[in-house]
């Protein structure tokens, strides 16, 4: 067969569904894709089509697959910075000159390999066709082996179509371990379980920290197993949100920069804190701060990369999360600890009842607190809510309550504009579920032209911009910066012109709705799901409405 039939087959047998791309890139491998049950999604920017294979993947649990030609190389490696910090196993195809065409000013080329070699686990050239075999199969192998991330290669030919016409006897060979992740799951060590079985007896006031790892793991039903057998706090960070339920007796809210302030005055007091697939960032223990360097701490993670990174004297248990639990739970004995879970149910009560006052304020302009709470009300059952990274993360994270086990929860890892693109993609993966993008108008604004991409493609994502017509997170910063200055035109450094987002939606053939009232809310969402279209609710909000940042230690 040709190269572009084996490719495309290779694919196929690898369990890939869709394969996001911006022309032109392998167009013979498209063409031959054409007699695969592989559903080929052009997008409209290299950046947009990472994201949505980015999205794919943390749905559907398999490879998200992304292509762009070589001058879009440098966009396509852009998106995978998302991908590589929430640990998504993203492969990315892109064309390059042929050899004999390099280092003589190739037209619209630069040096592919350095733009990828932050933002991947493996990055690879394919140079001649007889690689093919084993760089595709190897980038399946490393993107969904230990922590996932992206993979690259870099295949010949200004739009990858060097190799692909070239006739191949290749078998197609997979590797059925790595068509999803986690692709193995090492078992831990007996003798680091005793050890963390004797620091949890001995801790009278433990708390559990599940990150994106617990998630990876799919390790709900045995983390709630083990918080239950040694009667500890569960807390999350808004990686891990939709692993418990608002409900459960044991939860008690997000930690870190983006958390809740009674859920870090709990770390703060703890005596052992129990890390579950953490990679414990600043953002997860305030910049190091919760828990104390001196408490001790246990760190379950597949990556031994990341065992004992930041906390010296950890219990480090170097293996697959949810194996961990379940040997843990087996190995402890039950506790009691009224008094410990009696205190910190307490501070989460009372941080629940501060909030109430904004959750439930009515006035205009609309406040995010409030609109969270309209969307806690109507959000379905089978829901997976996609939110963009800074404030719409932190009012979402903390304030939009999982009521029901197979509500998803998943947020950007720092890119302005991932929601959006992510949520198509996320659609794609699971078509017969409800998917809702909570953004900005900023953020909703980098993507804006893909409302064509899911119009096309019937995805019929909803998406809620919280519009307040600036990018109200700087501010504070802004406001720090200028000091004793006269305002002046500090506006130019984040206000936007008023923008009707419904009206654009309507322009591009979807749904779209204005909302100013917190009343309105319910029933826009309504309209929006019975139009069996992809739908944006532009809701006005309160200009550069600032929110209130979690405590966190002096």
């Amino acid at each position: 067969m040709s190269g572009a039939k084996y490719f495309a087959k290779l694919l196929e047998a690898y369990g890939v569904t869709h394969v996001f791309f911006m022309d032109a890139v392998l167009r013979r491998a498209l063409a031959e894709m054409e007699d695969t049950s592989i559903t080929r999604i052009l997008g409209h920017t290299e950046k947009g089509v990472g994201y949505m294979a980015d999205g794919y993947a943390r749905v559907s649990g398999k490879p998200g697959i992304c292509m762009a030609q070589s001058v879009g190389a440098a966009n396509l490696a852009a998106s995978l910075q998302d991908p590589y910090l929430g640990h998504s196993p993203v492969i990315a195809f892109t064309g390059r000159h042929v050899a004999a065409m390099q280092y003589r000013n190739s037209y619209q080329e630069v040096d592919h390999h350095p733009l990828f070699e932050p933002v991947t686990k493996f990055n690879a050239q394919m140079e001649v066709v007889e690689q093919m075999p084993h760089v595709i199969r190897q980038a399946f192998r490393e993107s969904t082996t230990a922590t996932p991330r992206p993979a690259h290669i870099d295949v010949a030919g200004f739009t990858g179509d060097a190799l692909t016409p070239l006739e191949v006897e290749f078998e197609i060979a997979v590797d059925q371990v790595h068509t999803k992740f986690p692709a193995f799951r090492p078992q831990p060590d007996p003798i680091m379980i005793q050890a963390a079985v004797q620091a949890i007896a001995d801790s009278k006031k433990p708390i559990i920290i599940a990150d994106r790892g617990a998630v990876i793991s799919g390790a709900r039903e045995a983390l709630h197993a083990f918080a239950r057998k040694i009667q500890a706090p569960l807390t999350v960070t808004l990686d891990a949100k939709a692993l418990v339920l608002e409900q459960e007796p044991l939860f008690r809210g997000m930690v870190g920069l983006y958390g809740r302030s009674c859920t870090n005055h709990m770390i703060d007091e703890a005596d052992l804190v129990i890390y579950l697939g953490s990679n414990t960032s600043d953002h997860t223990t305030a910049n190091w701060k919760l828990p104390q360097p001196h408490i001790k701490t246990i760190q379950i993670d597949i990556d031994p990369v990341e065992v004992g990174r930041n906390y010296a004297k950890c219990i480090g248990i170097q293996a697959d999360v949810r194996s961990s639990l379940e040997s843990l739970e087996k190995a402890c004995n039950t506790q009691n600890r009224d008094e410990w879970l009696s205190y910190t149910k307490q501070l989460a009560d009372t941080w629940w009842q501060e909030q109430e006052v904004e959750l439930s304020r009515s006035q205009m302009p609309m406040r995010p607190q409030r609109l969270c709470r309209e969307l806690t009300k109507i959000l379905p059952k089978d829901a997976i809510l996609v939110a963009d990274t800074g404030y719409s993360a932190l009012w979402t994270g903390n304030l939009v309550e999982m009521r029901h086990p197979d509500q998803l929860y998943m947020r950007a890892a720092g890119s302005l504009g991932w929601s959006f693109p992510a949520a198509i993609g996320a659609k794609a993966a699971a078509p017969n579920r409800t998917v809702v993008c909570f953004t900005g108008d900023g953020g909703f604004s980098y993507h804006l032209p893909e409302l064509e991409t899911a119009k096309r493609w019937g995805l019929n994502v909803i998406v809620i911009v919280n519009n307040n017509e600036c990018l109200s997170q700087g501010v504070k910063n802004l406001n720090i910066a200028y000091g004793n200055r006269p305002e002046g035109r500090k506006k130019e450094c984040y206000v936007y012109e008023p923008t009707d987002f419904a009206k654009i939606a309507q322009a591009f053939n979807c749904f779209g709705e204005t909302v100013e009232k917190p009343e309105d809310f319910q029933s826009a969402f309504e309209r929006a799901l019975a139009s069996n279209l992809p739908a944006v609710i532009d809701v006005k909000t309160e200009f550069a409405y600032q929110a209130q940042l979690a405590w966190v230690p002096a």
